[in-house]
């Protein structure tokens, strides 16, 4: 398949550049001018992906070299970008940043798979001649950089006449504009990043406002220009088979909301019928269920209401025992435990009950207790896999457990640090990592086939 979808990078120098501001600002104001678009991530954020989707009214998409595969990252680019005027990514970190010391599966390496032209957010503030420097350096660092363009953060009309004048005359690199300080668009941020898009409540007029900003400070114009100048790419198509239909009810509220929408999308295609329920609100699963999902997110705001109800506990519980096919990433684990442990309220903290599906209990800490990429190896035979398969995966959270499980061995790349972790049996999967099915399809397969086994065993 070849793909010749315009499309373009927007990344920074590194975090707390402005990415996501900038992107939602070139997003909005590209729908306002009637543009289709599609929106992507770089890597294996949630939060961001979430303001894209508010922003464009369908799901942005998260594209991930390490959980997903080269040739997957065009697929799923091609494939959600399909009858748009131009697709949009979002970079992650600093455009070289990637695994360990080097730039494997960073910005840079994804818009290299994607043949995208890259336009980098830059904030000088504190700075003269010096960001001639800082861009020019970004410019030749790796040879094919792919970087075309600039947008500066946060500056006045003044002020971006004086950088523009510095950056063009001294790189080459153009300049496309800028964003003023708006200090009523600031995104909140919390442990996991930004506050999720639910949770921002004027998040319409914010963008609204961006929006507008961006169609007077920014070359849209020369940025499609730059899109439409993307050279092709080549991918095959993988096999995502039909197994069979079947009810999936999948956890979606204020609580539990990070997923890959290719997970859903993947389901789907193999035959499930995913049913949206809240634990918050809803007093019992779906009916005629043969699989549950829970995914991850911020049980830890929500616990009063997530233990409060107790008739959602029960049941989940006496479901999960009776054999339900459950999977259940981070948070979503955490809500299956016996309990967690608020510490806020005083040294030997509040206990508030939850499912108790799994033993043991969790809390939450003060430092970051996992971060990044690991591969997953299974030590037994499990819902999902076999002994000895694999999948990639990723780690992000501040919360800690008494029971993390030993049924995979996690590894992280370029590295020896290796641990045990994810409860898994034949009906469970449930741990800190986060999945892509689409690093590992039999894992999706697995989980439909055990879901509608149990649903044939119970009707």
């Amino acid at each position: 398949m070849i793909s010749n979808v315009p499309r373009l990078m927007i990344s920074a120098a590194g975090s707390n550049n402005g990415k996501t501001t900038v992107t939602s600002a070139i997003l909005k104001a590209f729908t306002m001018k009637g543009k289709k678009l599609a929106a992507f991530k770089a890597g294996p954020d949630y939060i961001d992906p979430m303001f894209h989707s508010r922003v464009i009214k369908i799901p942005s998409r998260n594209l991930d070299k390490f959980m997903m595969g080269e040739n997957n990252c065009r697929y799923v680019f091609d494939k959600n970008s399909r009858g748009m005027d131009i697709s949009i990514i979002e970079g992650v970190m600093g455009y070289y940043d990637g695994i360990g010391t080097g730039t494997s599966c960073s910005s840079y390496e994804l818009a290299s798979i994607l043949n995208c032209p890259v336009v980098l957010v830059i904030n000088p503030s504190g700075m003269a001649a010096s960001v001639g420097a800082i861009i020019e350096g970004f410019k030749n660092f790796k040879g094919k950089s792919n970087i075309k363009g600039v947008i500066l953060n946060a500056v006045s009309n003044t002020m971006f006449e004086y950088y523009r004048k510095i950056i063009e005359s001294n790189t080459g690199v153009r300049v496309y504009g800028y964003m003023p300080r708006l200090s009523d668009c600031k995104l909140e941020s919390r442990h996991l990043g930004l506050v999720t898009a639910e949770e921002i409540g004027n998040l319409e007029s914010i963008i609204e406002e961006l929006g507008e900003e961006a169609l007077k400070t920014i070359d849209l114009e020369g940025l499609y220009s730059l899109a439409v100048s993307a050279a092709p790419i080549e991918y095959e198509e993988p096999s995502i088979n039909y197994i069979g239909k079947i009810k999936i009810a999948v956890a979606y509220d204020k609580a539990f909301c990070f997923y890959y929408e290719d997970n859903l999308d993947i389901l789907a295609e193999m035959g499930a019928e995913v049913i949206k329920f809240s634990p918050i609100k809803d007093k019992v699963l779906p009916e005629d269920i043969g699989g549950l999902y829970i995914g991850g997110g911020y049980p830890e705001l929500y616990i009063k209401e997530l233990s409060g109800n107790k008739s959602m506990l029960d049941d989940i519980k006496a479901k999960v025992a009776a054999g339900l096919p459950t999977f259940a990433e981070c948070g979503g684990y955490m809500y299956l435990m016996e309990s967690f442990i608020d510490k806020n309220v005083d040294k030997d903290g509040k206990v508030y009950s939850l499912a108790g599906a799994i033993e043991g209990n969790s809390c939450m800490t003060g430092s970051l207790r996992r971060f990044g990429y690991i591969t997953l190896t299974s030590r037994n035979d499990n819902l999902m896999c076999k002994a000895g398969e694999l999948i990639n995966g990723h780690e992000f959270h501040y919360s800690d457990s008494s029971n993390t499980g030993d049924s995979f061995l996690a590894v992280k790349p370029e590295s020896d640090r290796s641990w045990k972790t994810i409860i898994a049996d034949d009906t469970k999967f449930a741990g800190y990592p986060h999945i892509n099915f689409m690093g590992n399809l039999k894992f999706a397969e697995n989980f439909i086939k055990k879901s509608i086994e149990y649903y044939s065993g119970n009707r």
